[in-house]
Formats: structure tokens, C-alpha cells, sequence
């Protein structure tokens, strides 16, 4: 956090010095922590929110996965976010929810304490790229994405990106900016923390939502692109499949559309058209030139 910026913790605000954990805590220990990203936009009438509604509906659900309860009501929170928000001067930026146990809990498997909550505004910057987008190359990793079965991979939930790490880092040591991950039935299935697309013959084609987190941003490309002609579908797609594309790109809360120029050893014109034309159309939407879209923000 950069000096001077205020966390919300718990009701209050707080300087990013206190907004600490033992290190004996179950979230630090155990990884048992659920979080949510959502970015705001400076508009028309002041700071607002991409789509929080559907971000909090997400942290609800991640909740309930792994029986976890918020301290606060979500009023409280959508206040605690605005306080942020207003106490850091966030125009362009992301806000973080973090839902955690943070007491001491040593050895403890199932906490006794009570759930803490905290939201971070994080301010577009030296060490924030948003929205600028860039071809990125990508491969397959070695790794598989988790198999449901084994964890709720629809909860956005901190120890599950143990799995995003690895595949991160076995593409960076490769040369690749992101490794895409297959599921243990062997269809694709996403990045560390993108979701990805297919272009063929014009169309757009993602893999579908149940053996991933479902992605915000996926989402919102899924239901703007057919907006401006371009059909858009939920496919199970073999890994194969990415070395027949027209095109390929990935998508996550901070840069919409990824172009991929490279994947494995195989070369691209990025962005293709369609991609062109969806970086062009989720920039017109942050930048509020699209009324079509308005319901997508909200104040804060």
C-alpha cells in the first residue's frame, strides 16, 4: 500500500501500518481467506464502481462455499467501500474486499473468532497498469486446474490461487507471460487469474463456467459482444483448439482485453479484428461513451 493511503477494517479506518495479522492467524496459516476485486472509473458525476453488484454477489457466494459469515451487513460494507474510496481519493483503481480470520488461532483446523473484513483502495499507477493493454504470449502449463471435487473452484477464495501461482510461475520461467491451465478431464480451463477466449470464423468462444471461477469480466464480455454482432458461446474446448484460432485473448478485472500474439510456438496477428473491435468496446464502456451499459457502475 502506498503511504499515506487508509484501509477499512472492520467498521473504522485505519493507516495501512495497522492492518496487520499474527502470523499464527488461520488466514495467514491456513490460507483461509475470500476476496474480491472490482475496479473504479472516474465518471460524469464522480468515482464509480464496475459492476460491485455482481462482485458482492460473488463474495456472498464464496462465503457460503466455505461456510464462511460477514461481521458486517452488506450495507455496512458497500458504506466501508465508499468510505475507502472517498477517505483515498480513488479515481481510477480497484477496491479489495478481504474476508479473513485474522486472530491468533495456532493449530486450530475450524475458527472460534469471529470473521474480519477489510477494503483496500488501490490507486492505478507506477505499480498498477490498468487498462493498458499489450499482446501477451501464452502456453499450457504443467500443471491442472483444481478439480472441483477437491475445492469449491467457484470461490474466490485465497488458498485456491496456490494453484494460479504455479501455473504463473512455470509460465514465467518458460518465457511465457501466462499459462493457461487444463482441468483433470482435460478441457481448458483458464490462467492464473484470466479467463480466455477463441475466435473462430468471427465468433467468440470461452470454455464454460463449471470447473472455473466465474469471472466478472468474462461475464461482461459474454453479454456485450453479441451487443455489436459478435456471437458469443460457452464451449468445452480441448487445449487443442488453441493452435486452430483465428485469435486468442484473455480477460480479468484490471486489463479487459489481452491480445495473444504467441502461443507456445505458435504466432499470431494480435489484436485480430474481433478482438480489436471488443478492446475498443469495453474501452468505450469504462470511459462511459456506451449508454448501453450504464447499469454495469454504480456511485460510490
Amino acid at each position: 500500500m502506498t503511504e499515506g493511503q487508509w484501509v477499512w477494517r472492520n467498521g473504522e479506518l485505519i493507516p495501512p501500518a495497522e492492518a496487520t495479522v499474527p502470523l499464527l492467524s488461520h488466514a495467514l496459516s491456513r490460507g483461509s481467506a475470500v476476496f474480491e476485486v472490482f475496479g473504479t472509473h472516474p465518471g460524469p458525476k464522480g468515482t464509480m464502481a464496475f459492476r460491485m453488484d455482481e462482485h458482492l454477489k460473488r463474495l456472498t457466494t464464496s462465503l457460503a462455499l466455505l461456510e464462511m459469515e460477514l461481521s458486517c451487513t452488506k450495507d455496512e460494507l458497500v458504506a466501508g467501500i465508499s468510505e475507502v474510496v472517498a477517505a483515498n481519493g480513488l479515481g481510477r483503481g480497484l477496491v479489495k474486499i478481504l474476508a479473513y480470520w485474522g486472530a491468533e488461532a495456532v493449530i486450530d483446523l475450524v475458527p472460534r473468532v469471529p470473521l474480519d473484513v477489510a477494503v483496500f483502495a488501490i490507486r492505478d499507477g507506477k505499480d498498477l497498469s490498468l487498462d493498458r493493454w499489450r499482446s501477451i504470449s501464452v502456453c499450457l502449463s504443467r500443471w491442472r486446474k483444481l478439480h472441483p471435487e477437491t475445492a469449491p473452484v467457484e470461490a474466490k477464495a485465497c488458498a485456491n490461487y496456490l494453484n494460479g501461482y504455479l501455473a504463473r510461475k512455470d509460465a514465467n520461467d518458460r518465457g511465457f507471460d501466462v499459462g493457461l491451465l487444463a482441468g483433470t478431464d482435460g478441457f481448458l480451463a483458464e490462467g492464473s487469474i484470466e479467463a480466455v477466449f477463441l475466435v473462430r470464423d468471427g465468433g467468440l468462444f470461452t470454455p464454460p463456467s463449471h470447473r472455473i471461477l466465474r469471472s466478472i469480466t468474462r461475464q461482461s464480455i459474454l453479454e456485450a459482444a453479441p451487443v455489436v454482432g459478435i456471437q458469443a458461446t460457452e464451449e468445452a474446448l480441448r487445449p487443442e483448439a488453441l493452435f486452430t484460432a483465428d485469435e486468442i485473448f484473455t480477460s480479468h478485472s484490471g486489463v479487459k482485453v489481452s491480445p495473444v500474439e504467441r502461443v507456445e510456438d505458435r504466432i499470431l496477428d494480435a489484436p485480430g479484428p474481433v478482438t480489436r473491435r471488443l478492446i475498443e468496446l469495453m474501452d468505450d464502456i469504462i470511459s462511459f461513451r456506451d449508454d448501453r451499459f450504464a447499469s454495469w457502475f454504480q456511485p460510490l
